[in-house]
């Protein structure tokens, strides 16, 4: 078996055109299950009633379940309800104006949220209670303890595990080509068919993922740095 380099190499060059989709892709998803992921991880710190076991049983059903398995439900379920509801009102709007991405953007964020929660809520518990009552008691507010105390606390204890959140949302995102969504793996089967090399192809898209992924843990080593630094009341 011998490795085609050169169409290896070519097929590099025509992935690097998906890599903002699967960024997009990424960071969408990242930033929705992260702001989501906070709202549920409050709600259960502070056990808000009627809500909280809404919340636990969201976290429990959504993580025991696959990326794939919600990305298909949105995609198959949504667009029936919202034709179903479209008719009732009697609107013309049919789903199938709405662009496939926005799924997957649906379908992603939800997975992180359930991830991102449990990061969230384990970052809070690492910070002593006890700072919040010393802030207290020189006259902090709750809101100017959060913001000046725990958050960047919490922050620093969760940021390994908050780039792990990333990182595999980044690969989780390759699950996008099930509904016709050009990113990265769907490129390069695209690239791949054009001579059925795809062995070629695939490690190309490796190997981008592989970048990617060290940029994402390089990132995140300087900004723990920085992070820590900051909270050992250095100049950041």
């Amino acid at each position: 078996m011998t490795i085609d380099l050169g169409f290896m190499w070519t097929a590099f060059i025509q992935l690097l055109s998906a890599v903002p989709v699967t960024l997009l892709i990424t960071g969408v998803s990242v930033v929705c299950g992260f702001l989501i992921g906070a709202v549920i991880a409050l709600i259960r710190m502070n056990r808000v009633p009627i809500l909280h076991p809404i919340a636990v049983s969201y976290v429990t059903f959504i993580r025991g379940t696959p990326m794939l398995v919600h990305l298909l439900l949105i995609y198959y379920g949504l667009p029936m309800l919202i034709d179903a509801v479209a008719k009732e009102v009697g609107s013309g709007f049919r789903a199938a104006s709405i662009p496939m991405i926005d799924f997957v953007f649906l379908a992603f964020s939800i997975t992180s949220s359930a991830y991102m929660a449990e990061v969230i809520r384990s970052g809070l518990l690492a910070v002593d209670r006890g700072q919040l009552e010393a802030a207290h008691s020189v006259g902090m507010t709750t809101m100017q303890a959060m913001y000046r105390i725990v958050l960047p606390q919490a922050f620093a204890a969760s940021l390994p595990n908050l780039a792990n959140n990333v990182i595999g949302m980044l690969h989780g995102s390759t699950l996008a080509f099930t509904v016709s969504v050009v990113e990265i793996m769907a490129k390069a089967q695209i690239v791949a068919s054009t001579n059925w090399k795809f062995l070629e192809s695939y490690l190309a898209a490796a190997v981008i993922f592989w970048g990617l992924t060290v940029l994402i843990e390089k990132a995140t080593g300087l900004l723990e740095a920085r992070v820590n630094l900051y909270n050992r009341g250095g100049v950041a």
